[in-house]
């Protein structure tokens, strides 16, 4: 969880808490690593001199400020001290928490530090600015320019937007506040942590097209950011299938394409990796029974989301595959044909009309496919295409 300074973070913590979450503060942490008589603070006087230090012997963090304000190799000292202690306190609390725990990590710059990825998901308490500078002088006495600078040095509401998996508005009163949080909590976390727990992915079972949403390329890129961190290895992610094609309306389902080196390897630990956060295997026919290695498709290994509000289908497929070439090259053809992308929304308004069932919806398009992948295939000689 990240908000701005004054968003409101504080009430939705306590929320969430109250619901039985184990809230682990980022801020609270940092505070505990450098107290009256911890390490940290020690080694911080030892690289610092006690000029840092009030009459009272407590961390005078204005005055460490000014010391490192301005002076890159004195910060990254400064962080060398406190990074891995806040680290090593945070994961203590995390591993002390119970097997079934929803667990908040109460991160306030998350977004400028580049955290996101590292988490199952990320709410965002958001507020108008002028919501914040009320907050800030009635909270906590602050003047109108000291809130307002202290709003700009964090990131914008645009860029916490787009880490947000959940962006949360707090401008009403708190009553409003109370019933999002609840909702939240047990329409989607409640059930992501289940999911999480007993390697579970949801998978929609009616088939409903959507408008296209033009988010769709930025939440790929969220979920391929938290794949690439899971995987722990440099390998190639797509965003494919129709929710990559803009104007294309399609299932809300995301689906990526992760290459791998052999299935081999998408049957090892990188499986496990892929569960623990958040992208367990999805059983079914191209898991159990991959088609034959000579088909359009080929064999690979599905995943999906255990995320109930964002449903996904992961596809690892070999690089230079059959099935992995025909992902980014009917992508790629669409992208780049008006006409057969207007024919082949067509054919999927049709087929969800007639099956709307998302075990049969695949297989009447078959015939379509074939044909759209030979004329594609015609583009890629013309064009020059390469996956």
């Amino acid at each position: 969880m990240t908000g701005g300074i004054g968003s409101g973070k504080s009430a939705v913590s306590s929320r969430l808490a109250a619901h039985g979450a184990v809230v682990v503060d980022a801020d609270r942490i940092a505070r505990e690593v450098v107290a009256p008589g911890s390490e940290g603070l020690a080694e911080i006087v030892a690289t610092f001199s006690d000029t840092v230090l009030d009459a009272d012997g407590v961390l005078d963090r204005a005055a460490l400020g000014a010391v490192v304000f301005g002076d890159e190799a004195a910060r990254r000292r400064l962080e060398a001290i406190t990074h891995p202690r806040v680290r090593a306190r945070t994961a203590a609390l995390v591993a002390a928490a119970p097997p079934d725990a929803v667990v908040v990590n109460d991160v306030p710059l998350l977004v400028e530090v580049g955290l996101a990825p590292t988490y199952h998901l990320v709410l965002v308490v958001q507020a108008a600015v002028t919501t914040r500078l009320e907050r800030l002088a009635r909270g906590r006495g602050m003047d109108r320019a000291e809130a307002e600078r202290r709003i700009a040095a964090q990131a914008d509401d645009a860029r916490r937007a787009a880490a947000a998996d959940v962006l949360l508005g707090n401008d009403g009163t708190l009553a409003d506040l109370h019933a999002a949080v609840d909702a939240l909590w047990q329409g989607r976390l409640l059930p992501y942590e289940r999911n999480v727990r007993e390697r579970l992915a949801v998978r929609p079972e009616q088939v409903v097209l959507t408008e296209p949403d033009p988010t769709w390329p930025q939440q790929y890129a969220r979920l391929a950011a938290r794949i690439r961190h899971a995987a722990g290895a440099d390998l190639r992610i797509d965003h494919i299938g129709s929710t990559a094609v803009p104007g294309l309306a399609a299932k809300d389902v995301i689906d990526i394409q992760l290459t791998v080196p052999s299935l081999a390897e998408a049957d090892g630990p990188l499986a496990d990796r892929l569960a623990d956060a958040g992208f367990p295997r999805l059983p079914g026919e191209w898991w159990d029974n991959p088609r034959p290695p000579g088909s359009r498709r080929g064999a690979k290994r599905l995943h999906g989301s255990a995320d109930p509000g964002r449903p996904v289908h992961l596809h690892l497929r070999v690089a230079d595959s059959p099935g992995w070439r025909y992902a980014l090259l009917m992508r790629d053809h669409l992208r780049a044909d008006p006409e057969q992308r207007s024919a082949y929304l067509q054919v999927k308004r049709e087929l969800a009309a007639s099956a709307p069932d998302s075990a049969t919806y695949g297989t009447p398009k078959d015939p379509w496919s074939d044909e759209e992948h030979l004329r594609a295939e015609e583009w890629a000689a013309r064009t020059g295409w390469r996956p």
